[in-house]
């Protein structure tokens, strides 16, 4: 197992390499960018000569004069040195935009997965146990509810009928009171929490709703198995039978769904944190997707990259923890 995961990390790093001129690349490839439109702006409010003059600094400022290799070299060379350039909207470090907003964002994203896989794991069980019971029938209607409602309805749902009936506005994750104050007290943390459930509950039931049918199926599959039968034969308990015999293996899905849903933690839901108005990275990387900063947009793709790696990774030793057959080596 040690070779494998040194043998899956240094796969990694051309990985990231190859991913990261990919999306420098791609990025740039639609004409104009922020600047631009910002040298337009100069040019209508100052005249020729002296837009002309800002328009070069600001291009040398950014590296923009150099050609695409050279600013590429500087770019993925600072990533040693934690320095990931600058924004050319926000006119920050990207280090600093992106921290600002990466506890919130982790906060979501975890207690999401966390919520969704202590919820679906637990409601397939029963209804794949439940087979054809009108519970089960009831649980698979609500599924696919839940399933085919995109979350931002969901959202907006939320926010209209919590502020007819309780007078409650939910937008953000603080009050504006508290959204202006710079430290931390108990009445932040009680208005934090106030608003963190409406969130959590809209990130958390598309994927509660799929993964309880997948972890559904996969049950009842198992359950066919020759194995859990002779567990049955022995006079095994059929909580037993279920829970550690048939579920540890029916579960082996889910675990690579974890891995595959890693990067999320970074990205979060991009449309439910611009509805709710959530300070997530999400809605980050859109706008800079948009304004086609190239130093923000990259540095975030390349983060996601770098967990969707590690989510494989840390997916497959899961694995081969939970299911004794599987072998790597």
């Amino acid at each position: 197992m040690i070779h494998y995961i040194v043998r899956r990390l240094l796969l990694a790093i051309p990985t990231l390499i190859a991913i990261s001129i990919l999306s420098f690349v791609i990025i740039q490839l639609p004409p104009g960018d922020y600047l631009d439109e910002r040298i337009a702006q100069l040019e209508q409010q100052y005249g020729d000569s002296s837009s002309l003059a800002q328009a070069e600094q600001l291009r040398k400022q950014y590296g923009l004069d150099r050609p695409m290799p050279e600013r590429y070299w500087k770019w993925v060379s600072g990533f040693v040195r934690g320095d990931f350039g600058d924004s050319f909207r926000y006119e920050k470090p990207v280090n600093e935009l992106i921290y600002e907003r990466l506890g919130f964002t982790v906060m979501l994203s975890v207690g999401s997965l966390l919520f969704t896989y202590a919820l679906a794991i637990p409601i397939g069980i029963y209804s794949a146990t439940h087979r054809y019971h009108w519970s089960d029938n009831m649980l698979t209607l609500l599924a696919f509810f839940g399933m085919s409602l995109p979350g931002f309805l969901i959202a907006l749902v939320i926010i209209v009928v919590v502020y007819q009936v309780f007078g409650v506005p939910l937008f953000g994750l603080f009050s504006p009171y508290y959204q202006q104050m710079s430290g931390w007290s108990w009445g932040k943390v009680m208005d934090l929490l106030n608003h963190l459930w409406v969130p959590l509950i809209v990130i958390s039931l598309n994927g509660t709703a799929a993964l309880m049918r997948v972890m559904r199926g996969n049950l009842l599959d198992v359950l066919g198995e020759p194995f859990v039968r002779t567990a049955r034969a022995k006079g095994l308990k059929e909580s037993v039978v279920v829970v550690r015999h048939a579920a540890r293996i029916a579960i082996n899905p889910l675990i690579s769904m974890m891995g595959m849903s890693l990067p999320e933690i970074l990205s979060g839901t991009t449309i439910v944190s611009i509805v709710l108005n959530l300070p997530t990275v999400g809605p980050l990387l859109l706008q800079a997707l948009q304004d086609q900063d190239m130093y923000l947009a990259g540095t975030i793709i390349l983060f996601m990259s770098l967990l969707l790696i590690i989510g494989n990774l840390l997916a497959d030793i899961a694995l081969a923890w939970a299911d004794p057959r599987i072998r790597y080596e």
